[in-house]
């Protein structure tokens, strides 16, 4: 009976079911507006045809993304006063800010010049077109910029106190917005989007090599996301250690259910694989590196690692989930790594445009940055619980006074819509791929596509 559905689970699974369409499509459109500065400042700078249309192709998929990325983000925030108005009344005085701060500096930007970036062809000079792509660049990191401080502060709390009825009040708005874990988290998710985009573009100049199709424009797509596998893929693994760093000095309890540690361990060793019993607070299974988790988290092969049973049971988080989707971010980082290798030793080859396996894993691979960073996202929030201000704030003292049937009623809908306007649009976006970057009327571009493939001329 919907009656006796739990209204907590279900608006935790609501906000969980949004904001996971949310995130892939602003983290998707970082990448891709920073992207499309360099193609526009090659073009400028080299005058070669081949950016401007790589440009003009990757435009149409940013302008969706874009759009759907704005819905999905405003549908989200209606939340935090249907069913957290009681976290929103708490943390207002401090969120609110920072959201706002955010809207005023970042999506204003986008705005104003989002139009002459999409519409300003051949309406403003070629440098004005160019510095709107620009700023419209900036003003998507500098949204991820107040949103991540937005987020890491509800993780790692500073600079505020709290009166009797529990309503935050800031301290010390420095301590605010570069809290403890922000500028880890900023880096983090910034390199994330920057590598998603360079896997899809990727993906698709390598679906239109095998197909032998808008061979200039692939070779440049592949080529150009190639070197962002080779040399950023190996640095988030960087970064992405020193976050964790970060999260065992301010969320131990956190590291030690991404690690599947139950108790206490000296020497900890790294869980491959297990099957974590929330129930019972022990693993069924698990297959072990020795000696391995503590030599990571504390560098030295017989350091400390807290286990879940340190703290009780009303403070352990969802278990299975994050340990799970830990691994899972894990094996995509390694699996970019890779690619980024094979890409380099086939480029040293000399065949790395040729239509073989190769191509296919990296059409498999152009997927692999989203579901990093989904998985990545429910490691930090479910790993966050029971708290929606860590240490603070509890979940269940943030719901609203809503019961069971409304918000079961509003997750089916949610579902129904999102399946059917994301599904459109994703749609759109694979019609644009699919019909790739280049003009085929062109007689040229069929002349200069045989000559490419044929290796007769560079690139244009």
């Amino acid at each position: 009976m919907l009656e006796s559905f739990n209204p907590l689970l279900l608006a935790r699974i609501q906000f969980g079911f949004t904001i996971a369409f949310h995130i892939i499509f602003p983290a998707f459109t970082i990448g891709l507006a920073s992207f499309l500065a360099v193609l526009e400042g090659l073009w400028l700078k080299t005058d070669k045809p081949v950016y401007k249309r790589l440009y003009r192709f990757w435009v149409k998929v940013f302008a969706v993304a874009l759009g759907l990325g704005v819905v999905s983000g405003v549908v989200m925030s209606y939340q935090f006063g249907t069913n957290w108005s009681l976290f929103s009344t708490q943390t207002g005085n401090i969120l609110g800010p920072l959201l706002g701060y955010e809207v005023l500096t970042a999506f204003f930007l986008e705005a104003s010049f989002l139009g002459i970036m999409l519409f300003g062809w051949g309406r403003v000079s070629k440098r004005m077109h160019f510095a709107a792509t620009v700023i419209v660049a900036v003003g998507t990191l500098i949204s991820a910029f107040w949103i991540l401080s937005a987020n890491s502060w509800m993780q790692t709390p500073d600079g505020f106190s709290r009166d009797a009825a529990g309503v935050f009040h800031p301290e010390n708005w420095w301590a605010i917005i570069f809290n403890p874990s922000f500028p880890y988290r900023l880096i983090h998710m910034v390199t994330a989007a920057f590598l998603t985009t360079a896997f899809v573009v990727g993906a698709v100049g390598a679906w239109h090599i095998l197909k032998q199709r808008h061979l200039p424009e692939a070779r440049i797509m592949l080529g150009m996301a190639m070197l962002m596998a080779l040399f950023v893929a190996p640095a988030q693994l960087i970064i992405g250690d020193m976050h964790g760093l970060n999260t065992l000095e301010h969320q131990p309890i956190k590291v030690a259910a991404m690690e599947g540690i139950w108790e206490t361990e000296q020497g900890a060793g790294f869980r491959i694989v297990a099957w974590p019993n929330q129930d019972q607070a022990r693993n069924d299974f698990e297959l072990t590196i020795p000696y391995a988790t503590s030599l990571i988290l504390t560098h030295s092969l017989d350091g400390e690692v807290k286990g879940l049973n340190h703290w009780s049971e009303e403070e352990h988080p969802p278990v299975a989930a994050v340990f799970w989707s830990f691994r899972v971010m894990l094996a995509v980082g390694f699996a970019m790594i890779f690619t980024g290798l094979m890409a380099a030793w086939r480029y040293w080859r000399g065949h790395l445009f040729r239509s073989d396996w190769f191509m296919k894993w990296c059409v498999l691979m152009g997927p692999s940055g989203f579901i990093a960073i989904l998985a990545g996202w429910f490691v930090t929030e479910i790993g966050r619980q029971p708290y929606t201000v860590f240490g603070h704030l509890r979940t269940a003292d943030s719901l609203s006074p809503v019961i069971g049937e409304q918000v079961a009623l509003s997750l089916a809908i949610f579902v129904v819509v999102y399946t059917a306007l994301f599904g459109a649009g994703t749609y759109y976006i694979f019609r644009i791929f699919k019909k790739g970057p280049a003009d085929q009327s062109d007689p040229d571009y069929y002349q200069y596509s045989r000559q490419v493939a044929g290796k007769e001329v560079d690139d244009e």
